[in-house]
């Protein structure tokens, strides 16, 4: 190990040449990651930030660890730095935690030098998510938000059954309550053309006790 600086405390820290190629695994295990959840993702709009996330934080996970070591102090400390930072980022679709998991399991098993576990894990990892993929199994994928006021219930019933029938899928989302004394509805929609969309607004526009009805685009800012 160089000694470029020669005052700082001496741990066992590993040698530089097995800290490189740890790093350079990390990054070509959690690119496979990263390229099989683009692939495999279904949304309107990829997000591109999350793709680099899983890399970066494969690479931060495999540092982090690499200078842990088999300390407790160490280990301790960095729980309490990571304690004073708050992540805010809201990540909807279960799925989306699950790569982001995987990406930094894999960085954490490369950063304890863990390679037979990193490498297998993450093979393994990408063939069933491939197999789901193509599977009977897939997650139906909501890229539009509906949104509608509705003075009572019964407008909200005819307008369900029409939202159903108008889209190849819907999920209600929210009920809230606004000033006008009415509630707004928010679903998440899918389409299988453009011409449900115009439709589906049309009757909504038609049903007496309904208004304000809003379809837009599904912004999948995950990270």
């Amino acid at each position: 190990m160089l000694e470029l600086f020669p005052d700082q405390p001496v741990y066992e820290y590993p040698q530089i040449i097995n800290v490189l190629y740890s790093f350079v695994w990390a990054f070509v295990l959690s690119s496979l990651i990263a390229i099989t959840h683009k692939l495999t993702f279904k949304g309107a709009i990829y997000p591109k930030n999350f793709f680099q996330s899983l890399i970066l934080g494969s690479i931060v996970t495999a540092m982090v660890m690499m200078a842990i070591g088999d300390s407790l102090a160490r280990g301790l400390g960095v729980f309490g730095a990571m304690a004073i930072i708050r992540f805010r980022t809201r990540i909807d679709d279960p799925r989306d935690v699950l790569f982001l998991f995987a990406a930094l399991s894999t960085g954490l098993a490369v950063g304890v030098f863990g390679f037979t576990v990193s490498f297998t894990g993450t093979i393994l990892f990408c063939l069933v998510a491939f197999v789901l993929h193509a599977s009977p199994f897939k997650i139906k994928e909501h890229p539009y938000i509906l949104t509608y006021l509705s003075i009572d219930n019964p407008s909200h019933i005819v307008a369900d059954e029409v939202t159903r029938k108008q889209s190849k899928a819907s999920t209600l989302q929210s009920v809230a309550n606004t000033k006008e004394n009415t509630k707004r509805y928010q679903y998440k929609v899918l389409f299988e053309s453009e011409n449900q969309i115009v439709e589906l607004v049309n009757q909504l526009e038609k049903i007496e006790g309904i208004s304000q009805v809003k379809i837009i685009q599904q912004e999948l800012n995950n990270v």
